[in-house]
């Protein structure tokens, strides 16, 4: 197994160690500050400067690279840069950071029987994880809606983190909980036990929900009228509308209240169709279907894309359809720190728009290990976003619904 950033000497090691924490702290300002767009040209750039960085660094990266003839030496665009299949984190050690550097890691879901990818973190890395994650989650949460999110009632349908360490879908939780609760973010009046983990393991490691916190939560939500935020995956949704159902329950939350889910359904619950689980989502909890937002992410990426629209299309759309409004599209957007191919699986080009082919990220957010992934997911180009598909035939199945302790 390839391992660790070896295979230079260590003064050089040490100096490209310090160029990627430069090169981190400028790209946690740019992403910081959303008066710097981050346009075309200044991406290729960041995004060259980086490749030449991870080439130098991770040794697993440089070998893939190599094989390939593609060297920052050659390489000119950002769309040059070589992609490592999503599949390679489970048998490399695709890391800037030497063994002893490495802190935390965070693991791919999936079966028990399958083996996880790793994607190994530090602080400086979860620094900039951190950043990318809470910027485009709150510009997404809280678009369209005169409401701050941190002026909701956070409920969160996942188990904490300390009892799935390596979900980086539950970091990411937690992040979020700490920005609406933490320390100077909680507004006045609204107590920190209204920002809760919902869930807990099943005796055989899988998620589940504590449905008695869920109720007393769902319940207290109308009296505080905060409006509600609620986190979870498709399967945990799916969970809590079928207990709904059964014990014919209906929750009308305060006005603004939104959902997001991400995730699939793989084994941990009956599936079915995104429409479908939005409209009972609408007729079980009272949330209107343009206050559903999707996400989609992974472990090997730190940065997520979401189905938000513009509050501009918002506008135009209840202007017209006042009663009835309705998004414009609900297609997954990355942030502008992070670039989407569409490439089509026989070409290996990227397809026109409208046409489908596999979900490829080019993520500068992941700056101390692989910045180019390829998935295994299937996407539809549509412009600059993408319409999720799902799972490529024959690859394995994944998504943070498998996630085990």
């Amino acid at each position: 197994m390839i391992s660790g950033c070896g295979g230079k000497p260590a003064v050089n090691k040490h100096r490209m160690n310090k160029e990627l924490s430069s090169f981190a702290a400028r790209l946690r300002g740019l992403i910081a500050n959303r008066q710097s767009a981050i346009g075309n040209p200044q991406f290729s750039e960041l995004a060259l400067e980086l490749f030449a960085l991870q080439f130098e660094t991770n040794a697993a990266h440089r070998k893939i690279c190599e094989a390939r003839g593609m060297t920052p030496k050659v390489v000119e665009h950002w769309t040059q840069i070589p992609a490592v299949p999503a599949a390679a984190f489970k048998e490399l050690e695709l890391s800037c950071f030497a063994p002893d550097e490495r802190t935390a890691v965070f693991h791919s879901s999936g079966t028990t029987e399958q083996k996880p990818s790793r994607h190994f973190h530090n602080t400086e890395s979860l620094a900039v994880y951190e950043t990318s994650l809470w910027t485009w989650f709150e510009q997404n949460l809280s678009a369209n809606s005169e409401f701050g999110i941190q002026n909701s009632d956070l409920l969160v349908l996942t188990p904490p983190p300390e009892l799935v360490p390596h979900s980086s879908l539950v970091y990411m939780f937690e992040i979020i909980r700490q920005k609406m609760g933490g320390a100077g973010g909680r507004p006045q009046g609204l107590p920190a036990s209204r920002n809760q983990f919902l869930g807990t393991l099943a005796a055989d490691g899988s998620w589940t929900l504590d449905f008695d916190a869920v109720l007393a939560a769902l319940n207290s939500s109308p009296v505080t009228r905060h409006p509600s935020l609620l986190l979870g995956t498709a399967f945990s949704l799916v969970h809590l509308l079928d207990f709904l159902a059964e014990n014919n329950l209906k929750f009308q939350l305060p006005e603004n209240s939104r959902v997001m889910e991400t995730g699939g359904y793989k084994n941990r619950s009956r599936s079915m169709p995104k429409a479908k689980l939005h409209a009972l989502i609408s007729e079980r909890l009272g949330i209107p279907p343009e206050h559903i937002i999707c996400e989609y992410g992974m472990s090997e990426l730190s940065s997520q894309a979401y189905d938000g629209v513009t509050s501009d299309e918002w506008r135009v759309t209840r202007i017209k359809n006042s009663l009835h409004p309705s998004p414009v599209t609900r297609h997954f957007r990355f942030p502008p720190w992070a670039r989407l191919q569409i490439i089509s699986p026989e070409a290996g080009c990227e397809v026109a728009d409208g046409e489908t082919g596999l979900i490829r990220v080019f993520d500068l957010a992941n700056v101390f290990s692989v910045a180019a992934v390829q998935t295994e997911d299937l996407g539809i180009r549509r412009g600059d976003g993408f319409e999720l598909l799902g799972r490529a035939k024959l690859a394995e199945p994944r998504g943070c619904s498998l996630m085990t302790a």
